[in-house]
C-alpha cells in the first residue's frame, strides 16, 4: 500500500523501470529523484547551447578556453551519471533501452577526435538527443513513433511502388529530352521526390516539361495527387493513431492504479473499523 501510494504521475510515466541489484538505498533515491532528473536536463541543455557556440569562430576565439572547459564539464557529468546508474542497477541498467541510448550517446564524446575522426567533434552534438531521454513526455512521443513504424512499413512499401512505376514512365517519356531531371531512373526518383514536396515543382520542372509535352501534366498531377495528398497523409494518420494509443494505455494504466488503491483503501477502512470495535467490546462488558 505504501508503495503504491508513494507513486506519483510522473513516475508513472517513466518509460525506464528497473529493478535495483540492491535494496533501495540513499543513492538509488538520489539518482530516481526529480531533482536529480532535471539537473542532469539542465545540463543537457547547457551543452547543447555551448556546442552551438562553438560554432562561431569570434565567440571562439575570445571565449573558446571556457566553452571547452563547459564541454568538458557537462561530459564528466554524463559519465557521471551512468556510473551511479550503474552502481545502483548493476547489470539491470542494460536492460533499459533508454539507458543504453544515453551510454552510446556519452560513449561517442568520448572517443578520441584526432584528424582522422575529426566528424566526431561534430558528433557530440547528439548528446543533445539526451533530451529524448531525459523528459518523459518526449520519451512517450518516440515510443508511439516506434509502436507506429510496422504500420508505417506497408504504406513506405505502396509508396516506393508509385514512386518506381511513374520514375520508369517519367524516364521513357521525358528522359531523352530533359536528361538533367529523367535521363536515369535515380534522376527521375530524385525529380519525383522534389515534386512530391511541392518544392518549385510547377515553376522549375513540370512547366518547362510542358512547353515541349503539353499534356506532361497528366502523369504529373495524378502523381502528387496520390502521394502528397493521400499516401503522406496516411503517415500522418498512422502517428496520430499511434499517440492515442500510447495515450489510452498510460490512462488505462492509471486507472488501474486508482482503483488498486481505491479497494486497498476500502480494505484498510474496514481493517481499522473491525479493530474498533474489538477495543469497544471490552469496554462494554
Amino acid at each position: 500500500m505504501e508503495q503504491r501510494a508513494a507513486m506519483t504521475d510522473t513516475d508513472a510515466a517513466k518509460a525506464e523501470i528497473l529493478v535495483p541489484s540492491a535494496p533501495a538505498g540513499p543513492l538509488q533515491r538520489v539518482v530516481e529523484s526529480d531533482g536529480f532528473r532535471n539537473f542532469v536536463i539542465a545540463v543537457i541543455l547547457v551543452n547543447a547551447v555551448v556546442l552551438g557556440l562553438e560554432t562561431w569562430d569570434a565567440l571562439m576565439d575570445r571565449w573558446g578556453v571556457v566553452l571547452k572547459f563547459l564541454d568538458k564539464l557537462a561530459l564528466g557529468i554524463f559519465v557521471v551519471e551512468i556510473g551511479l546508474k550503474l552502481v545502483v542497477y548493476r547489470l539491470n541498467f542494460f536492460k533499459s533501452a533508454w539507458n543504453l541510448f544515453d551510454a552510446t550517446i556519452v560513449g561517442i564524446a568520448l572517443v578520441p577526435a584526432g584528424e582522422g575522426l575529426a566528424v566526431l567533434r561534430a558528433l557530440r552534438i547528439l548528446r543533445a538527443f539526451r533530451l529524448l531521454s531525459a523528459i518523459p513526455k518526449m520519451r512517450g512521443v518516440i515510443q508511439a513513433l516506434l509502436a507506429a513504424i510496422p504500420a508505417m512499413g506497408s504504406v513506405i512499401a505502396i509508396l516506393m511502388l508509385v514512386f518506381y512505376v511513374f520514375a520508369v514512365m517519367a524516364t521513357k517519356l521525358f528522359g531523352a529530352a530533359f536528361p538533367q531531371w529523367f535521363g536515369s531512373i535515380g534522376e527521375s526518383l530524385y525529380s519525383l521526390f522534389q515534386i512530391m514536396t511541392l518544392e518549385s515543382w510547377s515553376m522549375g520542372i513540370v512547366r518547362p516539361v510542358m512547353e515541349e509535352f503539353p499534356n506532361a501534366w497528366l502523369l504529373f498531377v495524378p502523381f502528387i495527387l496520390v502521394t502528397t495528398f493521400a499516401v503522406v497523409n496516411l503517415f500522418v494518420a498512422i502517428i496520430v493513431n499511434s499517440m492515442h494509443e500510447v495515450t489510452a494505455d498510460d490512462i488505462h494504466h492509471q486507472d488501474d492504479m486508482i482503483a488498486d488503491l481505491t479497494t486497498e483503501v476500502k480494505e484498510l477502512r474496514a481493517e481499522i473499523r473491525a479493530l474498533r470495535n474489538e477495543r469497544r467490546q471490552p469496554s462494554h462488558e
